[in-house]
């Protein structure tokens, strides 16, 4: 699943793929915004991005990526 996170005074968002659901997605950033601490979501190769919680602005979360080659 594609997530986008903006983030306050940044120019770009950013933008992860992530086998996490959007439930839980939803659960770590609530927890993270009632704690004030961080909100860390690994992507599908291993990396880890943290943001601050009181720096986002917003969370997106989009369908599962998929890359369609070829034609129909």
């Amino acid at each position: 699943m594609e997530v986008k996170i903006g983030v306050q005074h940044a120019q770009r968002e950013l933008v992860l793929d992530t086998d996490s659901t959007p439930e839980d997605i939803e659960a770590q950033l609530s927890q993270a915004l009632s704690d004030g601490g961080v909100l860390r979501l690994a992507d599908t190769k291993g990396r880890a991005v943290v943001v601050p919680a009181d720096k986002i602005a917003y969370v997106e979360l989009g369908s599962a990526t998929s890359s369609a080659v070829g034609f129909r």
